[in-house]
């Protein structure tokens, strides 16, 4: 969801205003997906590489999902929309973390789609401490090295509770930019990518329908050739 900035400067306005009206695309494009029939919705809502900006920013995107969720849960629950977080959770701030914890427990009643949300994520973080967990069951001897395969691998990331659904379809990266910024590095080794020049708060459900129709335009071979 980039752009957020950009979206502010370009209205004069302090960059904590573009992150403040992205919550309402974050509602939008969330209920859109669903409706669509999305499956999983993932949104790299802060990186482990994020913690470098300014304090005062910094400050902001933590308070948001305290707002976030207290006013959009009951529109989650509504659409039968369950909430899933994944990153370095605990090194969030506690006030943060426990709104994290509730809007989870809340939802977990919800059936439809999953609204999976990175919070404190790298993709070579997930990758680096899946490696850690295997090789200490390695050194427990509760595992042989030669068992270790791309299974084995998937089930130890933090997309492993998603099951079958870990590894995205698609890939929407917002503002222009045309790069992966350590995300789901893993998971996206087939995904289809699409990358949008509109600013993330200017992202409407009406271009997440065209991005997933471009999708549905394209060929998936993952590495073979297509019959017939």
């Amino acid at each position: 969801m980039d752009g957020n900035g950009r979206w502010a400067q370009k209205k004069h306005l302090p960059r904590i205003a573009g992150h403040k009206s992205a919550l309402t695309t974050v509602k939008e494009i969330t209920k859109a997906a669903s409706n669509f029939g999305v499956k999983v919705l993932t949104l790299y809502t802060f990186s482990t590489e994020n913690w470098k900006r300014p304090k005062k920013e910094v400050e902001f995107l933590m308070s948001l999902p305290i707002t976030f969720f207290d006013t959009f849960v009951p529109e989650l629950i509504e659409n039968n929309i369950q909430v899933n977080a994944m990153g370095e959770l605990n090194e969030l701030p506690a006030e943060t973390l426990a709104a994290v914890n509730r809007a989870i427990a809340q939802t977990s009643h919800c059936t439809g789609m999953i609204l999976n949300f990175a919070i404190n994520y790298g993709g070579r973080d997930e990758i680096v401490a899946a490696v850690r967990t295997l090789a200490m069951k390695v050194q427990k001897k509760e595992l042989v090295a030669d068992s270790i395969d791309e299974s084995l691998i998937s089930d130890t990331l933090m997309t492993s509770n998603l099951k079958k659904l870990a590894n995205p379809d698609l890939l929407i990266r917002t503002s222009g930019e045309q790069r992966i910024s350590n995300f789901l590095l893993w998971q996206l080794a087939y995904s289809e990518f699409i990358f949008s020049d509109v600013l993330w708060p200017d992202y409407t459900p009406e271009d997440l329908c065209e991005n997933i129709i471009e999708y549905q335009k394209r060929d998936r071979r993952f590495g073979g050739l297509k019959k017939g």
